[in-house]
């Protein structure tokens, strides 16, 4: 007996909707199969890929042969779950997502030693922290000398 991973139709009439199953390769492609382990939905935006990636490699390790479309499915659904996406074209993972917390401002009254408030510093500099006054009086000077190298 040959088992094949491949797909089939149970969406309605103009309303595909497949589902990924391993069956044997004699039984027509709606017929008989042994397990389902994902389905697959093109008509959303992005289309929708779910894989047992598990069961997946427990069929294909016992010598199940996958279809071309079931190999780019599933690509496309390891693709999707490798680059965090919860959704996409690239398919649907379950897995939780981690939310990084912004970090709170330091809330000390003085400071930093190698800080030099806007309020003092020396006259004809730019403060450290708009970089774009800095930028502004360079093009200033670089106008008023054309003979200096640029």
């Amino acid at each position: 007996m040959s088992v094949r991973v491949r797909l089939t139709r149970v969406g309605s009439k103009k309303n595909p909707i497949w589902r990924v199953v391993v069956s044997d390769q004699r039984s027509p492609r709606d017929g008989r199969f042994i397990e389902t382990i994902g389905h697959y939905n093109p008509q959303t935006d992005p289309s929708t890929i779910v894989i047992d990636t598990d069961r997946f490699q427990h069929w294909v390790s016992r010598g199940a042969q996958p279809t071309n479309t079931v190999k780019q499915l599933v690509r496309a659904h390891a693709k999707g779950v490798a680059g965090g996406t919860s959704t996409g074209s690239a398919g649907v993972s379950k897995a939780p997502v981690a939310v990084a917390e912004p970090e709170a401002a330091p809330t000390d009254a003085e400071p930093d030693a190698d800080e030099t408030p806007a309020a003092e510093a020396p006259a004809g500099e730019a403060p450290a922290d708009e970089p774009e006054a800095a930028d502004a009086e360079a093009a200033a000077a670089d106008a008023a000398d054309p003979d200096s190298a640029e």
